[in-house]
């Protein structure tokens, strides 16, 4: 019996971290200095976990129709055009030198929490990647992840929120974890993406 007890205890245990591992993902986001899940709305009001760069809306003059994303690269910033001449403007991490690029394509698919296959390129340089990285806090591509086309890129969360508005990254877009479920939110698949260099 006390086998049993101690066993049951154990099975409880598991099955409260591995249910408090997986918040609700629409009202929590990860909190990378507190090491923790927090309340989304708590994160709007805070220093934006290391990144210093706010979302707003600003003028935006364009001829791309709403829901449209442009991200100028050398300004290190991501423009989703809204109606009447505005944009949502979002800080970004764009790619490191030899990295860049520059293009017209579409979102094909939206992703929450997505686990991530290092391309060949990328495990060839970095031999001690893993082979596939199940989604979550640790995961590179943060907690929300738009593809483009048919390429190996994406715009994305970050769990290292202080590269925003450098350039680190392997030609990905990155946005802090709270901004890229705001952009997850307002965009659609299908929608056109503009990246200038």
């Amino acid at each position: 019996m006390i086998k049993f007890k101690s066993a049951l205890a154990i099975a409880l245990s598991l099955a409260i971290s591995v249910g408090t591992a997986v918040p609700s993902m629409a009202a929590r986001v990860y909190d990378a200095d507190k090491n923790a899940w927090v309340e989304a709305s708590t994160m709007a009001s805070r220093s934006r976990g290391g990144s210093a760069i706010r979302k707003e809306i600003v003028d935006y003059q364009t001829s791309y129709k709403p829901g449209t994303i442009v991200i100028e690269t050398g300004e290190r910033r991501l423009y989703l055009v809204l109606e009447g001449g505005k944009a949502m403007k979002y800080g970004v991490g764009v790619g490191r030198d030899g990295f860049t690029w520059s293009g017209t394509h579409r979102i094909t698919r939206k992703a929450e929490w997505p686990g991530w296959t290092p391309p060949p390129q990328m495990r060839k340089r970095v031999p001690d990647l893993p082979a596939y990285m199940p989604g979550g806090p640790d995961n590179p591509l943060g907690a929300r992840a738009l593809y483009i086309g048919s390429t190996l890129y994406r715009v994305h969360g970050t769990s290292e929120p202080r590269s925003i508005g450098l350039a680190v990254s392997s030609g990905c877009i990155r946005l802090t974890n709270e901004d890229v479920a705001d952009l997850y939110d307002r965009v659609s698949v299908g929608a056109q993406i503009v990246v200038n260099h």
